[in-house]
């Protein structure tokens, strides 16, 4: 088809014209050219979420800092969120999209018990709905900035599950994000290892062991932080605790400076 100048038109009615670009709708350029922002860097952001299985629940653990650059600014942040009596969330990196989340989860479970058909949110369907939305958005070049641990109790059996920004998502028994994916997991892992079935005590001495370990080796940690246990028998969130810590051996550190 040609135009009434003799240019060739375009192939479809709002579609690309030979020899232009083609601004795709959703793009970096509006029909006005302008710049289009997206979130690049986060913010206000948290460091680890640690998290264990044990016989018959799920320990699940955060500290409460919120760190702007490397400042760290706020100090009473709870990155857990229980979303029933069945299901916790952990979270970390970007607080300001762990809110908007936690906004669009608290809505979902209201919508659910509004419906009343006797079905709730299980972790692995929270799990599911946190992957679908991450990747989503992560295919819209608009990511959410975190990554989340799902803790709960799924058919009397402890859940554990990870998904990251760009919705890759996994179970495993033992999860930890952040610094400490590195730190702690090793620590966890090597405990699993020696004793599959720990106990519910043993669970919570080995994240709180985790979380003090954190704080020492993590600038972005603190030594204060929630603890949740989940069981058949419900959530129990605890906290703010506050880890012992011992700073005597600090000058015989070298090469850190």
């Amino acid at each position: 088809m040609m135009s009434i100048n003799g240019s060739p038109g375009p192939l479809w009615t709002g579609g690309p014209i030979p020899g232009q670009f083609y601004n795709f709708p959703g793009g970096k350029s509006d029909s006005n050219n302008t710049q289009r922002v997206r979130s690049v860097n986060p913010i206000v952001t948290g460091t680890s979420v640690l998290a264990v299985q044990f016989k018959g629940g799920v320990v699940i653990a955060a500290d409460t800092l919120g760190s702007y650059g490397s400042l760290a600014k706020y100090r009473d942040l709870k990155r857990l969120l229980k979303v029933n009596d069945t299901t916790v969330i952990g979270a970390a990196g970007d607080y300001a999209d762990f809110q908007y989340m936690s906004n669009i989860i608290q809505q979902q479970v209201i919508n659910d018990e509004v419906i009343n058909d006797g079905f709730g949110y299980t972790p692995k369907s929270v799990h599911c709905l946190l992957t679908r939305i991450l990747y989503n958005r992560r295919s819209q070049f608009n990511p959410l900035w975190n990554t989340y641990i799902i803790a709960g109790i799924e058919e009397d059996q402890p859940y554990l599950g990870y998904v990251d920004k760009i919705g890759m998502a996994y179970e495993a028994p033992s999860l930890a994000c952040g610094f400490g994916a590195y730190v702690a997991l090793p620590i966890i892992r090597d405990a699993l290892e020696k004793k599959p079935d720990i106990s519910k005590d043993e669970a919570v001495a080995l994240i709180d062991r985790c979380m003090k370990l954190m704080y020492y080796r993590d600038a972005r940690a603190l030594n204060k932080y929630q603890l949740a246990v989940i069981t058949k028998d419900g959530v129990d969130i605890k906290g703010p605790i506050i880890s012992e810590t011992n700073w005597e051996v600090a000058h015989m550190i070298r090469g850190y400076e």
